[in-house]
């Protein structure tokens, strides 16, 4: 009888003990999201200056504040035409656009600390990483039985998944972005373009025939699932043959076969990118975001962000129906208006042009503190930036990327990061990265 109510009492103390750290767990992540004073300053600045830069720089739009300090509505003129059709519903694109400015910086901000390739330390480092994650990035890859038989499915990637990155964040210093848009025939940007550090391209898009206006430079090339079965085609389209590919699909049987056939002597790697989830989508977007994540500054050329447009255009084909410009219009000078990008096109087309009321870095780190409190996200409410690793795991020795030749603001950034490697985990719910330290 001693025995059962000392085992009863003991019971009733632990579960004491655990509502007690239940109750101080609780009260410490209230407290870690809880709003300053200066947090509500950094997001109505935000808001406010975001407002005025839109006005300032959007060539018609204009920015109205929502419900709360992250809401904004784009909006564009009234007597705007809108062409675009949705090819389920038939309704014309609409003229305003809802967004979140917290969530955009706190996910462009993880980007710009983050690796956007996959490799082979961070499929190792997932939990299951191989039988949950890995077989999704293969064509067929429902047919490799969840990757179960590991070995095949190594081989399958094994041509483009290098051990650890080969590119960190600050990498490049200044980049441009080259979309496919028919508005590029307009200026003759072609020397401008070949002045960046970096050029990245997207799909099949040609050089030849077209320098004057799109340059010949090109050090990475983003393909989608079409492109990427024309691998052999892709790779004709730079002489020197050195770009780099990024394939944001899957790897299939017919590529591993061209890269030992041909063979495919350039790099080929996968992305690995965040979830915008509906905000943004397309090939250009996920440019931007590979280069946001190896560059100190991002340019963009060649993408439909002018009024008055009359039909979605390629500068090498006939006009085809393409993504909804005028919500990625009102993207894109979001994008500007936050920092993170420079546009440049026929109306924009000053290459000294100077985006008014762009944010300080100060005041974007502010924000994104304050965003990141708001949202839940993990590590919310730490300058460190190792808060936010949901999954960490010893790092690869072997690093591609020498420490020792990268360039300073690179080095800066490995210092901030403590050498670690950061990489966006895809559907997480509060943003969580996997981190080798």
């Amino acid at each position: 009888m001693r025995l059962l109510r000392l085992a009863f009492v003991v019971s009733v103390l632990f579960g004491l003990v655990a509502i007690l750290i239940y109750i101080i767990g609780v009260a410490d992540l209230y407290e870690t999201h809880r709003l300053t004073e200066e947090d509500v300053e950094a997001l109505h600045s935000l808001q406010t200056g975001f407002q005025k830069c839109v006005a300032a720089n959007g060539l018609g739009l204009q920015a109205a504040l929502g419900k709360d300090y992250c809401q904004v509505i784009m909006q564009f003129p009234a007597d705007t035409i809108p062409k675009w059709k949705d090819t389920k519903t038939g309704e014309l694109e609409g003229l305003s656009y809802e967004f979140d400015l917290c969530e955009a910086v706190a996910t462009w901000e993880q980007v710009r600390n983050s690796t956007t390739i996959l490799t082979r330390e961070f499929i190792d480092s997932l939990p299951n990483g191989w039988e949950d994650y890995a077989w999704r990035r293969i064509n067929k890859g429902d047919h490799l039985n969840r990757c179960k038989n590991k070995t095949l499915c190594v081989e399958k990637l094994s041509l483009v998944l290098p051990a650890t990155p080969p590119y960190v964040p600050r990498m490049f210093r200044r980049c441009a972005v080259i979309g496919n848009s028919g508005d590029l025939l307009q200026t003759r940007f072609g020397k401008e373009i070949d002045g960046y550090d970096v050029v990245i391209r997207e799909n099949g898009a040609p050089i030849q025939n077209y320098t004057e206006y799109v340059g010949k430079k090109c050090t990475f090339r983003l393909l989608n699932r079409g492109s990427a079965k024309a691998l052999d085609k892709v790779v004709m389209l730079d002489e020197s043959r050195k770009e780099a590919l990024i394939i944001k699909t899957t790897i299939h049987d017919a590529m591993n076969q061209m890269i030992r056939e041909i063979p495919i002597k350039n790099h080929v790697y996968l992305l690995l990118g965040a979830s915008f989830g509906s905000a943004a989508k397309g090939t250009g977007l996920k440019a931007l975001e590979f280069g946001l994540s190896i560059c100190d500054s991002v340019d963009m050329y060649g993408f439909t962000v002018d009024p008055g447009y009359k039909e979605w255009t390629r500068y090498f084909s006939e006009a085809r129906q393409g993504h909804t410009p005028l919500h990625g219009r009102a993207y894109y000078q979001m994008m500007e208006c936050l920092g993170l990008i420079k546009i440049h096109s026929p109306i924009r087309a000053e290459p000294n042009r100077v985006v008014q009321w762009v944010p300080e870095r100060s005041l974007v780190t502010a924000a994104r503190i304050a965003s990141e409190k708001l949202l839940r996200r993990i590590g919310a409410g730490y300058v460190d930036p190792l808060r936010m690793c949901s999954i960490v795991k010893k790092q690869v020795n072997l690093k591609l990327t020498s420490f020792l030749s990268l360039r300073k603001a690179a080095i800066d950034h490995q210092k901030y990061v403590k050498s670690a490697t950061l990489y966006p985990l895809e559907r997480s719910p509060r943003h969580g990265m996997l981190c080798t330290v």
